[in-house]
């Protein structure tokens, strides 16, 4: 396949021309959207589905437990319907775990210690309390837990991987959008939970249907999981997939929807953005001399971008802080010649009015 196409398809694939018709569709169409910057990945799912949607409207869908944020693979924490986490987390937490077992032992978290910070975390947020992550550490250090250096944030990455609590509601913030969710118990939060017969081929199919055209080297770097795993995944989801190519590795898509002819053909996108950060390669939807530009940089930073017509053609600023927010975007353009002034600036206000709803 050239590479227009597969952006075309891939823009299609992502809700970008073709947007969900509700914020908890949109999440579940992706399954697992890059979190980090908790604006980023609300603009991500507002980005994704039709009309206005505001900040508003997204922390609404957390705080009715339709999606939650997690650490979901790789380490690394992303949005992802409530109902989903469990069975990812069957897939992914264990060899999270392994993997950042290094850090805990430099950090003093041996198995007592999380024991103990699980009774203290389940105990204090039973019942349906929330907890802001302030909130809890004082809980674990009011148990004799020490939260010091980055033991608190690596406590609570390790019960979430263990499905003991998950982040759900907002925190509301005067003056601007917030940028803090409370942590409560998964059990008691999450109701209601998928089971797929086969998770591994679930957790392939899904990323197929909101990242295609893809195949196993992509799944593999998303995932977190060996390649071997991922070609195995392929194979026992065929049935549930179209093969699109098959050199210089196999591409699929799914059943896909057709393009909205209401939907913006420029884009401004978030940081760590799913259409961008989630293939082994980035080159299909960015010039190789504009990586760099975007990231990840030497501190893991990946800056939003501005797309047109499935191609990035540069990077925005804009700060969420109380006041700033209100600020207008800045563009910093790779190629003048790729979007008009008007699509661009179009392209900015659709998120400048998502964040100062």
């Amino acid at each position: 396949m050239d590479a227009a196409t597969v952006r075309r398809d891939r823009l299609r694939s992502h809700r970008l021309s073709a947007p969900a018709g509700s914020v908890a569709d949109a999440a579940a169409h992706m399954l697992a959207t890059q979190g980090q910057e908790f604006w980023g990945g609300r603009w991500a799912l507002a980005a994704r589905t039709e009309g206005a949607v505001t900040v508003r409207d997204v922390d609404a869908a957390f705080d009715r437990g339709e999606i939650v944020r997690s650490w979901t693979m790789r380490g690394t924490i992303h949005v992802i319907p409530a109902r989903d986490l469990a069975w990812v987390l069957g897939v992914t937490g264990e060899r999270q775990a392994r993997q950042a077992a290094g850090v805990r032992r430099a950090e003093s978290i041996d198995e007592a210690e999380l024991a103990r910070a699980e009774r203290l975390a389940g105990a204090a947020l039973a019942g349906g309390n929330r907890l802001t992550r302030k909130e809890l550490f004082a809980v674990f250090e009011g148990g004799g837990v020490s939260t010091a250096r980055q033991r608190g944030y690596h406590l609570l990455v390790a019960l979430s991987l263990r499905g003991v609590v998950c982040q759900g509601p907002v925190v509301p913030r005067e003056g601007g959008p917030t940028r803090e969710q409370y942590v409560v118990r998964f059990d008691e939060w999450v109701t209601e939970g998928a089971s797929p017969a086969d998770p591994l081929a679930e957790f392939f199919v899904r990323y197929i249907d909101g990242h295609g055209p893809a195949g196993p080297r992509d799944f593999a770097w998303w995932s977190g999981l060996p390649v071997g795993m991922a070609r195995e995944a392929a194979a026992a989801a065929s049935d549930r997939l179209t093969l699109v190519a098959d050199e210089p590795e196999p591409q699929y898509v799914t059943v896909s929807v057709a393009p909205s002819a209401a939907a913006p053909e420029v884009v401004a996108l978030p940081p760590f953005e799913e259409y961008y950060l989630s293939y082994a390669d980035r080159t299909v939807p960015c010039a190789p001399e504009f990586l760099r530009a975007i990231g990840p940089s030497m501190n893991g930073i990946v800056r939003p971008i501005i797309v047109a017509r499935g191609e990035v053609i540069g990077v925005w600023t804009h700060s969420v802080a109380v006041g700033r927010h209100a600020d207008d975007p800045i563009p910093e353009l790779f190629r003048a010649d790729a979007a008009t002034d008007a699509e661009v600036a179009a392209a900015l206000d659709r998120y400048r009015a998502f964040i100062t709803a």
